[in-house]
């Protein structure tokens, strides 16, 4: 039987902070530096209360009120935060099977994310159902090559995402793995998959030279990396030119710090993913100052 009477919340632990560099660009901010704080979560699960006691790696790790606290603190300390998640919010606990998505994405919307991608995990109880719960977000989806024409989920998520943060524009784009052979046909049904890297480098142009960003962010349902060529998020970074950060999902990689791959026109990604389970928050702050050729980026790790 699920207990419901958690509310303990419990303050942020650092685990450390790396200074790096990111990606070389110009940007159009005002000549006071501009540092934004991005936080990101992926393949939380249904993982709304913290894990047993007994747990054997990560005991009373994760829950969503520990988050909630974490991240009410982070933004009173800081001016502008991005709360982004790269999708499997859904399947792993009661909760997912009893309330069917309901529960996260209301706990999710009280803690103010701004924008989060589709996992296959999404597709468990069907596109129908998931239709029925992603009207209980108030924050959007941002699906960039998944198209949902004649389908349940049509008109329901953005294909990009503008986001303006004080002096800063934030473009942000949606990645979603193959669900042929992850997921049932009857449960998908007409949704269209669309080559991530193609998709990726269009949407991020039109980011970039349309929309005037000074940054792009991918959250990325792919995959951190594989040993055969398909699609991850490393191989997205070597063959894109405009994304200059990739936030990941659905290998469950906890990465202690991000990786720096180099694109196509030889400027630095960053990429990182936070394991599962909700059990660390990601925080990279990304400092921009005009004139600079490429902002500043620091490594934050929380363990909730």
């Amino acid at each position: 039987m699920m207990k419901h009477d958690r509310r303990k919340f419990i303050k942020q632990i650092g685990a450390g902070t790396i200074a790096m560099a990111a990606v070389p660009q110009l940007y159009s901010c005002s000549d006071k530096e501009v540092r934004l704080t991005i936080l990101h979560t992926n393949d939380v699960h249904s993982q709304i209360e913290p894990l047993p006691a007994n747990h054997h790696e990560y005991p009373n790790g994760g829950g969503y009120a520990k988050r909630a606290a974490l991240i009410s603190k982070i933004r009173q300390e800081s001016e502008h935060v991005l709360l982004l998640d790269c999708g499997d919010i859904f399947q792993g606990t009661p909760y997912f099977n009893f309330f069917k998505g309901e529960l996260e994405l209301k706990l999710m919307s009280k803690m103010g994310y701004d924008a989060a991608t589709i996992g296959n995990h999404e597709f468990d109880n069907g596109i129908e159902e998931l239709a029925i719960q992603l009207k209980k977000a108030s924050f959007p989806f941002v699906c960039s090559n998944y198209t949902f024409d004649n389908t349940p989920l049509e008109g329901m998520t953005l294909p990009y995402l503008v986001i303006n943060k004080g002096s800063l524009k934030i473009g942000i784009v949606g990645l979603g793995i193959e669900l042929d052979g992850l997921v049932t046909s009857d449960r998908f049904g007409n949704t269209k998959y669309i080559d991530p890297v193609e998709v990726a480098n269009k949407t991020a142009q039109l980011l970039r030279e349309k929309e005037n960003c000074d940054y792009i962010i991918a959250l990325s349902h792919l995959g951190f990396e594989y040993k055969d060529d398909k699609i991850s998020d490393i191989k997205l970074a070597e063959n894109t030119s405009e994304i200059d950060m990739i936030l990941g999902g659905h290998t469950h990689t906890f990465m202690k710090e991000p990786t720096f791959v180099k694109n196509k026109l030889g400027k630095e990604v960053v990429i990182n993913q936070m394991g599962k389970s909700g059990i660390f928050l990601g925080r990279l702050d990304v400092s921009f100052s005009k004139g600079s050729t490429q902002p500043t980026v620091i490594n934050k790790l929380y363990h909730v």
